[in-house]
């Protein structure tokens, strides 16, 4: 499970799709309704907020609001909460870092006229739900840098 804190415009077609997939999923898990992935560490981040359910909401809003940007059709009946007015999440650069070189790489090798588009890029503007801080890669991010 992949749940992008890099901002979704960054995200190919396939990649957008399956996050769009993805949250549903821990919406589920958050919601109850799905014994599957319920310890998945991505999940720790929604589940620290004060309103875990109105936070995957207003995430996969901007999923679908980026979508509808590229005249795809998400269903928005599917989120639970889609007008949660909710403070944003914490991440760290670290792991924007950590997240843009695997999106790059991704990309390199997937749709390279879209890696070649956002080459330029030091670093990605995080996903609405989210505010970047300094810091290196969070705790629960299960990939680690090259290197370590």
């Amino acid at each position: 499970m992949r749940i992008w804190s890099v901002h979704p415009r960054y995200l190919d077609r396939q990649a957008l799709v399956a996050c769009w997939r993805e949250t549903l999923l821990a919406q589920a898990v958050l919601a109850g309704r799905t014994k599957g992935y319920t310890q998945h560490p991505q999940l720790q981040r929604f589940r620290a907020t004060p309103e875990p359910l109105g936070t995957v909401g207003s995430y996969l809003a901007a999923i679908a609001d980026e979508a509808d940007a590229r005249g795809y059709n998400f269903d928005r009946s599917r989120i639970d909460e889609p007008a949660a007015t909710v403070s944003p999440i914490d991440v760290t650069i670290g792991q924007l870092d950590l997240e843009w070189a695997h999106l790059m790489a991704k990309l390199d090798v997937r749709n390279p006229d879209v890696a070649a588009q956002w080459r330029g890029v030091e670093r990605p503007d995080p996903h609405p739900s989210f505010r970047a801080v300094p810091g290196e890669v969070e705790s629960w991010e299960r990939a680690r840098p090259a290197g370590t």
